[in-house]
């Protein structure tokens, strides 16, 4: 089972930017495709974006399409969420999620390991 740790949220104005860091032990960090997902108040959790295990592959949603950038860096095993000109619907609690396989669906329930989550909060 790896082991995910998210950092970086907080509360931020509308407009502002974020970024989270997520880091990894107990697996082969580099082997594996690695997502971010959100979840609001009374909904259901939601695809963010997910990245390759070489980092050549990644994939959005269309709500964070333009905004957010997923990146990371094998040598930390950390993968990082980039969260600029950020709307107050953004706010959630933003998690990180591993698979070992590409393409990344967006359904939470394909991921096998999540972290505990960290709360973004964009005040209008």
């Amino acid at each position: 089972q790896m082991h995910l740790v998210e950092s970086g949220g907080g509360l931020v104005q509308a407009g502002g930017s974020l970024r989270l860091s997520c880091t990894a032990s107990g697996r082969t960090f580099s082997s594996y495709t690695m997502g971010w997902f959100r979840q609001a108040p009374g909904k259901e959790r939601e695809f963010v974006a997910a990245i390759s295990w070489s980092g050549g592959g990644v994939y959005y949603a269309d709500s964070v399409k333009g905004r957010f950038t997923i990146s990371r860096g094998n040598y930390k095993s950390t993968v990082y969420l980039q969260m600029n000109s950020l709307k107050p619907e953004d706010t959630a609690v933003y998690y990180c999620a591993a698979r070992p396989n590409w393409p990344p669906p967006t359904a939470a329930r394909e991921y096998n390991d999540w972290g505990q989550g960290t709360q973004v909060t964009v005040s209008s």
